[in-house]
């Protein structure tokens, strides 16, 4: 099954990761049910990488604790 997402009034904001310079820029979308839209600010026209809300916890969660280490 191939389904189009409509993100058009997706809200989106820069990750905390990111380092807050022109270069390294992520964006994320909270505001859709079940599944984290994601895609580089520096174009935001460019492709959206979508990955399921619980794969998204688990990748934050693996970068949270290697951050403490």
């Amino acid at each position: 099954m191939n389904r189009t997402l409509d993100l058009s009034t997706a809200v989106w904001r820069k990750s905390s990761y990111s380092d807050g310079g022109q270069t390294n820029c992520l964006e994320v979308a909270d505001d859709q049910p079940g599944i984290v839209p994601v895609r580089d600010s520096k174009s935001p026209d460019g492709p959206i990488l979508v990955f399921g809300a619980s794969t998204w916890t688990e990748f934050v969660s693996g970068v949270k604790a290697s951050r403490t280490e």
